[in-house]
């Protein structure tokens, strides 16, 4: 006998707006759900009871999105509005994403491009910084190489799409970039938290986006 009850949850995306009077905007991304206790059966860690606080998935990427916002509000850079948006929903299946390109507040054809960040917490220099979506706009690869430093490694995947909130941008024709400093042991689990995460490879992140 199997009964189908429905359940109905409500995330909320959080948007800021940096208004430069420019005709594009480009809009920076980051989610800021997580999983809870795992609840909804998505803990790699299924027998253990604990808050899964995602230090680096993905507190670390909305860290910074707030910190790009403050030098973005402080800066000369006017050539684009700024749209920033902490996504909900992106662990149950991009939700928050999907919602915003089918519901967006500005028109999506005024947007120039979206650079997502998820798991920008843990730069390793053995591992280096990951890079995708470099394959959806035929300028990517001569600005990528003009702004990335050389001591800093950095791989590249040409993919639009992915398990993270750049996809539901895509999807709609927008260019994008992903920044992602790689997975770990700690992945959906409780370990995934604050004491493990690397600030200054952080900060290098949030220096190469701006």
């Amino acid at each position: 006998e199997v009964d189908f009850k429905p359940s109905k949850r409500t995330g909320t995306n959080v948007v800021g707006y940096i208004d430069n009077g420019a005709a594009t905007i480009v809009v920076l991304g980051a989610h800021y759900d997580h999983l809870g206790y795992g609840e909804d059966h998505n803990s790699l860690a299924p027998g253990e009871k604990a808050i899964h606080n995602g230090a680096d998935d993905n507190a670390s990427g909305t860290a910074a999105l707030i910190e790009l916002g403050r030098l973005l509000k402080a800066s000369k850079l006017k050539n684009n509005n700024y749209l920033l948006v902490a996504f909900s929903g992106e662990e149950l299946g991009l939700f928050g994403s999907k919602y915003f390109t089918e519901h967006a507040t500005v028109p999506m054809t005024a947007v120039n491009y979206m650079v997502n960040m998820d798991m920008v917490g843990r730069l390793a220099p053995e591992k280096g910084l990951q890079i995708g979506g470099t394959g959806t706009s035929p300028v990517w690869g001569g600005v990528l190489k003009s702004v990335v430093p050389s001591s800093l490694k950095v791989s590249y995947d040409s993919s639009g799409t992915g398990p993270s909130d750049h996809t539901s941008f895509y999807r709609k024709d927008v260019p994008v970039l992903f920044f992602f400093t790689g997975t770990h042991a700690d992945y959906h689990k409780p370990g995934d938290d604050v004491d493990k995460i690397n600030y200054e490879g952080g900060l290098t992140v949030v220096k190469l986006v701006y």
